[in-house]
């Protein structure tokens, strides 16, 4: 199985390949005035406005930096109603990939209840990455948020 690599902070993480749509390049936000934490704005993507979620907001309270290795992954997201939207994911040092077997992802013996996204991990020569779970991502207030706000938008474009 492919998984794509980043970084939050100096930790590894890897996502399912086949929750990617694309990785693009880090790209300016429209800013969304009193968004809850993690959500950094939207962009254009293929002519949709598309939420970008920042996933170094999200867990460590400090914005992505703005590396060269930063992109956005765009990923296939299921809302509550069951219907495909786009969402983006702004992660740090975003150039690698990881093939392995799901099976080799072990529990890691902690579960952060703040954190359902994180899931199993597994080692390599330079320690320990950890999948994140996209569907488990965003708690239920900021999916329903995030996805209406894109609805909303996109059926005013039309």
């Amino acid at each position: 199985m492919l998984f794509l690599l980043f970084q939050i902070g100096h930790d590894r993480y890897a996502l399912d390949a086949r929750h990617a749509v694309e990785v693009i390049p880090f790209l300016a936000l429209k800013k969304i005035p009193q968004a809850p934490r993690g959500v950094a704005g939207l962009f254009n993507y293929r002519g949709r406005p598309i939420p970008a979620v920042d996933l170094c907001e999200l867990a460590l309270e400090r914005p992505a930096r703005e590396l060269l290795s930063t992109r956005i992954i765009v990923v296939h997201f299921t809302d509550d109603a069951g219907s495909a939207q786009w969402l983006g994911l702004i992660a740090e040092r975003a150039t690698g990939t990881l093939r392995r077997d799901e099976k080799e992802f072990v529990e890691p013996g902690v579960k952060v209840g703040g954190a359902p996204y994180l899931g199993p991990v597994v080692m390599d020569a330079q320690g320990v990455i950890q999948l994140l779970h996209v569907q488990h991502l965003l708690a239920h207030n900021l999916r329903e948020l995030l996805l209406a706000e894109t609805r909303v938008l996109t059926h005013e474009a039309d």
